[in-house]
């Protein structure tokens, strides 16, 4: 069976469920209860026999014997009972719920799992089917399930950029449903770049990468993500914490960070308290090591992300077209940034690449710098895949081939030898510092569609961008209202 029909088959049966008003979003995350459970299962027994540490009455076994209002009860203990567990399984479980209340087709996705040998798929072949059903999450609009899913393309173009290495550290610190992870240890396992030794993949298996998520159920699926893919095991310590990584300066620094923080900027601190409950922090954050106080969440990911990375460190961050245009402390964090770190490239993303409507966003590209008198960045390249360039979701969907010539132009090998091309232009740091606030929103192409009809995108484009924008627009407003009402 491919791994298309078997993402298929598995996600079909949530079509049966939504009658029960069963989400995308907690379908999902009770498979993952279930393949944690199965694949524990399968290692435990010949050939592997490894120990998995759950005990033998809230095992896979305990709960594919029983029907009806027996197995709900059973289902119900065990989620209570594994999330008291330490490790993996007590995140994995952490807070878990039931939320298929028919025991009848509680206990008939129960046999469809059981149905497959997980563990002898291999780790693409599970990895892929989870990845196309935290896609297929995604796309579902309504959950806002898209926010935590950066679109792989754009993910891998950034890998490729940045080319992480074999034994290096790589974070981030809004990791979501783990991306950017995923695609990083692809890279790094690809036999084309390097050859690994014994030491290297154990490495890269377990002390590689560390990410925090704010929100459990993400968290959850992050874990589970990295999981299916290979990345840690049944008993090491997760990767993953489930924190808000603004609330304190990073304890370790990191070789790269790559990452793509939430949009929007709340202007109140969300924690989690010991119960469960969410509560309201300070309006500011208490970070010494920030240049600035804002509430801006995206300035303050920028700042948070140079203070993770190590003197030499890289970063490549996805970030709003707000942070290289605005006043005020996003003219301070821009000025700092070019001054502490080599800003070399910007990457003007298109519209219609992101779940999340009414997003226009770039990625910029740095590497942190010892302290100096001297500002380290030189020049600053941007690449314009934005002008008279469309992309929407569902019928024309951003592919990496269509980041490729960015790739070529940003030139990975060897940075310092580029050339500038009709979309790719060369800015000196005198000539950006001496532009209204250090504004690094900067285009140059024309664009077509303005005053010539013939050149009009198609309607379904052109009212896609018109409903981008219109949201857009509504979430300004709404945030300016939030930040009125916080100075009352």
């Amino acid at each position: 069976m491919t791994t298309a029909t078997i993402v298929q088959r598995v996600w079909n049966y949530c079509n049966t469920l939504r009658d029960d008003g069963v989400s995308y979003g907690d379908y999902v995350e009770q498979l993952t209860y279930f393949l944690f459970l199965k694949m524990a299962d399968e290692y435990s027994k010949p050939p592997y026999k490894r120990e998995i540490n759950i005990p033998i009455k809230y095992n896979w076994e305990s709960l594919k014997n029983k029907s009806g209002a027996e197995l709900e009860a059973h289902y119900i203990n065990i989620l209570n009972e594994l999330g008291k567990e330490k490790g993996m399984i007590g995140e994995i479980f952490f807070k878990a719920q039931n939320k298929i209340q028919d025991p009848a087709k509680l206990y008939k996705l129960i046999q469809m799992i059981d149905e497959e040998n997980w563990v002898i798929l291999g780790a693409d072949v599970k990895g892929d089917i989870y990845e196309g059903l935290l896609e297929k999450n995604a796309e579902d609009t309504k959950s806002g399930a898209g926010q935590y899913f950066t679109p792989r393309s754009l993910i891998k173009a950034m890998v490729e950029c940045i080319r992480p290495e074999p034994k290096k550290t790589i974070a981030d610190p809004a990791c979501g449903t783990g991306g950017f992870f995923l695609r990083a240890y692809d890279f790094i396992s690809d036999k084309e770049n390097y050859k690994l030794d014994k030491e290297e993949k154990d490495f890269l298996k377990f002390k590689t990468f560390s990410g925090w998520e704010i929100v459990a159920n993400t968290a959850r699926l992050c874990l589970m993500n990295l999981y299916l893919h290979g990345i840690g095991d049944l008993n090491s310590e997760p990767p993953i914490e489930r924190a808000d990584s603004l609330l304190a300066a990073p304890s370790e620094k990191f070789d790269y960070v790559l990452t793509n923080p939430p949009f929007g900027k709340k202007s109140s601190i969300t924690i989690t308290n010991e119960d469960g409950t969410q509560g309201k922090e300070t309006l500011t954050y208490e970070r010494q090591d920030f240049w600035t106080t804002t509430s801006n969440k995206q300035l303050n990911f920028v700042q948070h992300v140079r203070s993770m990375l190590k003197p030499d460190g890289k970063a490549g961050v996805v970030v709003p077209d707000n942070v290289l245009f605005e006043g005020g402390a996003g003219e301070t964090v821009r000025k700092k940034l070019l001054k502490s770190t080599d800003l070399h490239t910007i990457l003007r993303l298109p519209t219609g690449i992101f779940y999340a409507q009414g997003v226009k966003a770039n990625v910029i590209f740095f590497d942190n710098k010892p302290a100096s008198k001297n500002s380290w960045t030189k020049d600053v390249w941007i690449y314009d895949l934005r002008t008279n360039i469309h992309f929407t979701l569902k019928t024309q969907q951003m592919k990496f081939e269509d980041l490729k010539d960015f790739i070529k132009c940003f030139n990975p090998q060897n940075r310092f030898k580029r050339k500038e091309t009709e979309r790719f232009k060369k800015f000196t740091y005198d000539e950006i510092t001496a532009r209204d606030k250090t504004n690094l929103d900067i285009f140059w192409l024309k664009d077509e569609s303005l005053g010539d009809m013939d050149n009009l995108p198609d309607p379904d484009v052109l009212a896609n961008e018109i409903v981008e924008n219109l949201e857009a627009g509504l979430e300004s407003f709404k945030e300016i209202i939030e930040q009125l009402r916080g100075e009352k």
